[in-house]
């Protein structure tokens, strides 16, 4: 072999090494790497919202409303009470006012009137003060007619309405009939009634919801007990007006018990004080008509006040309420009445009694 061949050989060689080292690492590595992955625009992550940004969280508390009347040493009424001279207490516990009015609210009103053999004597001059009451009712108030004897005997003679002739037609058909008397049945389908009337109007238009009951105050037999009765008085905010002809109820009592006259002014009593309301003992019928003025003149002398409790729980327990006015000038003494505090009544399971309708009148 010559020496130029020799060179050629050489140069060959190290011409395949110079291709191996520059071609085959990049030929090496697009056989064996995987195909490089298409790339999108990146989605950014969304934020959960948290509440305190795009949510209101919301606590179902019903707001309070309270009638209050306000009188002096005198029990004469106080008309020109602001709302930064009244506080309300909860349990103790100081509450914000939410709203404060003293102008004239219409009033849904029943008149509940016993019509049990205990009131014969009574009943005429009971319907004559009755139809006083109806005739100061304003354009906006509207009044129903409840009669009731026993148990199974409590009946909506005549519906809420507006119209003063329909009321006092249906005061006109009472009539008197044998029956023990169940007073604590009747004023508590009355109040369900008076509440559930109210509830289902516009929440915006509200008014003063009141029993003006009239009895001897003797229960003798009703499906329900008193303290049912109070624990849903304190949940519907029904004011009641009691007049009560216990004269003729006997005045001995046994060795620990009451009298039936002092027990049944004591529940009058009761009913009235416990839902701000008023309770009188007339002496003779002459009187009726003084108290049917007095009771109208009432219902429309009042301040209404409302609050939303510190205390939302709906635990069913009883929460006391307080009413505190400032004295007024040359330290005039001013007391504040009003339902003495609110529950939750559960639903009483059983065969309950009912009211019945009876009046086929429309409304209004």
């Amino acid at each position: 072999m010559n020496k130029l061949t020799k060179i050629s050989i050489a140069f060959s060689i190290s011409a395949v090494f110079v291709f191996a080292f520059f071609i085959s690492p990049r030929t090496q590595n697009a056989q064996t790497s995987p195909a490089a992955p298409i790339r999108t625009p990146a989605v950014q992550p969304t934020a959960t919202p948290t509440p305190e940004e795009d949510e209101v969280i919301r606590i179902d508390t019903e707001l309070v409303n309270l009638n209050v009347r306000i009188v002096d040493r005198n029990n004469r009424p106080v008309s020109n009470v602001t709302k930064n001279e009244i506080k309300v207490y909860e349990d103790n516990v100081l509450q914000t006012i939410d709203s404060f009015t003293k102008a004239e609210v219409p009033t849904n009103y029943a008149l509940v009137i016993d019509n049990s053999s205990s009131l014969r004597a009574q009943l005429d001059k009971v319907i004559e003060a009755s139809k006083i009451i109806v005739s100061t009712n304003r354009p906006l108030d509207e009044t129903s007619v409840i009669r009731f004897v026993s148990s199974d005997k409590i009946e909506i003679t005549q519906d809420f309405t507006s119209n003063k002739a329909y009321v006092n037609e249906a005061l006109d058909n009472l009539f008197i009939e044998g029956g023990q008397t169940a007073i604590i049945d009747a004023v508590y389908l009355a109040a369900e009634r008076v509440d559930s009337y109210e509830k289902s109007r516009d929440p915006n238009d509200k008014k003063r919801r009141a029993i003006i009951l009239v009895s001897d105050g003797e229960d003798r037999d009703s499906y329900y007990n008193e303290q049912q009765l109070f624990n849903l008085l304190r949940e519907s905010d029904v004011q009641i007006y009691a007049i009560g002809f216990t004269s003729d109820l006997s005045k001995d009592g046994g060795f620990i018990s009451k009298s039936p006259k002092a027990k049944a002014e004591a529940f009058l009593k009761r009913l009235a004080e416990e839902t701000g309301g008023k309770a009188y003992f007339p002496q003779s019928t002459a009187e009726l008509d003084a108290i049917a003025r007095d009771i109208a003149a009432e219902l429309r002398t009042q301040y209404i006040l409302s609050y939303y409790p510190t205390n939302p729980s709906r635990d069913g327990k009883f929460r006391s309420i307080k009413v505190v006015v400032d004295d007024g000038p040359n330290k005039q003494k001013r007391i504040a009445i009003t339902r003495t505090g609110r529950s939750s009544a559960p639903e009483n399971p059983g065969d309950r009694p009912t009211l019945q309708t009876t009046n086929t009148r429309p409304n209004n």
